[in-house]
């Protein structure tokens, strides 16, 4: 089977690669390096990847239609869509950028799937379409229609234009949404990676609020065990929640960080940020009822890989 990947150097998207590599699945990568963060880092992802002689990279951007085309006319049989403009607080400082790649590239790729009959698609989606939801666990069967920052109703405008996608034309959609991920090659501004970095550097962590604010960690493992389940199942048009149900406070992930460093953590507290959630919990019932999604790495384990990852990376840096 031939698929193409978006966001494929990224850290969701470097891995699923290299699982449907090893699963003997063709693949075309695409990504297009922004500057984000350092480009260097994504073809560090990436390059186990290029190994491979089922492997191709495109270096491309999802809103050239033109592009697109190309990749998707030759041969490709699903789609996973992960490539996004990424980050709840910078999408409050440039609104207009994110809506037109997270939208608009989301249409292109959509426009193109219709055009060359590409039967499924698999769009990565966010817990952050919730919102400060006040039930919890959080349900696919929730109202999502109070985003609290651009990137979320980014976000949840494409599961919309998903569906509409799919209602038309026929195309197999599947919508999942993401509860922050982590593990080896996560990104750098992210909390984990974040945290990790500055107490290993001696440097305070700065923690928005009080440290209460919760969220549901997943390790990658497990995210990429679903995105293949999701793939395999493809049919008709679903949502589903991809998390660990296991939230934890800002303030005891902290404490974690510290016991897998074996080093203390010095924290700055600081205002509250606009567009941050107060916390994620995911229902995952229907994910593992209708996938099969069976989400087991504990905080303990996801912490010990991600920092034995960390060390060889940074000596690898150097």
């Amino acid at each position: 089977m031939k698929a193409l990947v978006t966001g494929a150097a990224g850290f969701i998207g470097s891995h699923l690669c290299e699982r449907l590599l090893a699963e003997d699945f063709e693949v075309v990568g695409l990504d297009n390096f922004n500057d984000f963060y350092d480009p260097q880092i994504k073809r560090r992802n990436i390059a186990d990847c290029l190994k491979s002689e089922n492997f191709q990279l495109v270096e491309a951007d999802i809103r050239d239609s033109n592009a697109m085309d190309k990749a998707i006319g030759d041969g490709i049989e699903i789609i996973v869509h992960l490539a996004a403009r990424a980050g709840v607080r910078p999408s409050i400082a440039q609104p207009l950028l994110y809506a037109d790649v997270n939208i608009n590239g989301t249409l292109v790729l959509l426009e193109a799937a219709k055009k060359y009959k590409t039967a499924r698609f698999i769009f990565g989606s966010s817990s952050s379409v919730y919102g400060n939801n006040k039930k919890v666990p959080f349900s696919e069967d929730d109202c999502v229609d109070f985003p609290i920052s651009p990137y979320a109703a980014t976000k949840k405008a494409d599961e919309l234009i998903c569906h509409t996608y799919h209602h038309l034309y026929g195309i197999s959609i599947t919508c999942l949404r993401f509860f922050t991920v982590y593990g080896p090659r996560q990104r750098p501004d992210l909390a984990i990676h974040k945290f990790a970095s500055l107490i290993e550097q001696g440097k305070p962590i700065p923690v928005y609020g009080d440290g209460t604010m919760m969220r549901d960690f997943t390790y990658i493992d497990d995210i990429i065990n679903g995105l293949i389940a999701a793939m395999q199942k493809c049919t008709g048009f679903n949502i589903y929640n991809l998390g660990e149900s296991q939230p934890i406070t800002v303030n005891d992930l902290i404490a974690e960080i510290e016991k897998a460093l074996g080093k203390k953590a010095t924290k700055e507290y600081l205002p509250l940020q606009p567009g941050d959630v107060k916390r994620t919990y995911a229902d995952v019932t229907k994910a593992v009822r209708e996938l099969g999604y069976n989400p087991g790495t504990t905080l303990e384990e996801g912490l010990a890989k991600f920092v034995k990852w960390l060390e060889k990376d940074s000596q690898e840096s150097r």
